[in-house]
C-alpha cells in the first residue's frame, strides 16, 4: 500500500472529526469490531534464479500437508508468493499459513519438518531465509481458492508518542471500511492490518496485507485512493500525527492462495 493511500485515509479520519461526513467519525469506529485473534506464520526464502522452478514444484508438492491441515481445521488459509519487484536483500519467495492460535500454525510447522519437506534441497539452496508470525484484530477474507492473484504488502511504523491503540483505532476509523468496501466490489480478496506476535523488527510497526484476484484489482484499489482523495483532499494530518514514514516499504507478488 503506498503512502497516498494511507494520507488519503487519514484525510477522511480528520473529515469525520469535523463534522464533515454525513455518519460521525466515533459512529464509524463503533460500528467495526475486534475479531478474534488470527495468527499467520510466514517462511520468507532468497533463492537464486536457477531454483525458481523447483519453488514451483516444491509448492506444489507441500500442497497435500496444506489440503489436509485446512480439512481438519489446523489452519484455514494458506498461500504462497513469488516477489514482482525485487530488492537487493528481500526475499524472492515466500509461504504461509494462517490459524486461530498459535499452536495451529506451529502443528504445520512440525509437519513440514517431519516429512523432510523444511530442509529439501530447494530450500537448502537459499541465500538467506527468515520467518515471521503475525497478529491480527481486524481482517477478513473470501472463501475459496486464489490463483495467480496479487499480494500486497506494507510495513509502517508508529512514533514513539503515539497512542496505545493505535493500530485499533486506525483499523475501525480508516483501514476495515475502505477494504471491506473494495471487498463488497470484489476488487480484494482479503486482507489484514497485523501486528508481529513475535517481535523481530521494531515493536511499534505494524503491517497492512492485502490480496487482490488480479492485476485490475491493484489498479481498482488505486482507482477508490484518487476517488477518495478527491472528495476529501485535506491530507493525512490524523495519520501523520501517529505515524513516522520514513521507514515504510511496500512488498508486492504474484500470489496463490486458498481461504476455508
Amino acid at each position: 500500500m503506498n503512502t497516498m493511500l494511507v494520507r488519503v485515509l487519514a484525510s477522511v479520519c480528520l473529515a469525520g472529526a469535523l463534522g464533515l461526513t454525513t455518519t460521525p467519525a466515533s459512529a464509524q469506529s463503533d460500528a467495526v469490531k475486534e475479531k478474534p485473534r488470527i495468527y499467520t506464520y510466514v517462511s520468507n526464502w532468497v533463492l537464486p534464479r536457477g531454483k525458481w522452478a523447483d519453488m514451483e514444484k516444491n509448492n506444489a508438492s507441500s500442497q497435500k500437508v496444506i489440503d489436509a491441515a485446512i480439512a481438519n481445521g489446523t489452519i484455514f488459509a494458506a498461500g504462497n508468493g513469488e516477489a514482482l519487484i525485487h530488492t537487493e536483500h528481500g526475499a524472492t519467495h515466500w509461504g504461509w499459513w494462517c490459524a486461530t492460535s498459535i499452536a495451529g500454525v506451529l502443528n504445520v510447522l512440525d509437519e513440514f519438518y517431519k516429512n523432510g519437506s523444511a530442509t529439501n534441497a530447494t530450500f537448502a539452496s537459499a541465500t538467506a531465509h527468515w520467518d515471521n508470525l503475525y497478529v491480527s484484530r481486524f481482517y477478513n477474507y473470501k472463501s475459496g481458492p486464489l490463483k495467480n492473484g496479487y499480494d500486497h504488502a506494507s510495513y509502517y511504523k508508529l512514533k514513539a508518542d503515539a497512542p496505545s491503540d493505535a493500530v485499533a483505532t486506525l483499523s475501525k476509523a480508516l483501514f476495515v471500511p475502505f477494504f471491506d468496501k473494495l471487498m463488497d466490489e470484489g476488487a480484494v480478496t482479503a486482507y489484514q492490518i497485523a501486528e508481529e506476535s513475535i517481535h523481530t523488527q521494531d515493536p511499534n510497526g505494524f503491517f497492512i496485507f492485502y490480496l487482490t484476484p488480479d492485476a485490475a484489482g491493484l489498479d481498482k484499489v488505486n482507482a477508490a485512493l484518487r476517488a477518495q482523495f478527491a472528495k476529501d483532499p485535506l491530507g493525512g494530518p490524523a495519520f501523520s500525527s501517529m505515524v513516522d514514514y520514513t521507514p515504510h516499504r511496500d512488498d508486492l507478488a504474484r500470489s496463490s492462495a486458498i481461504f476455508k
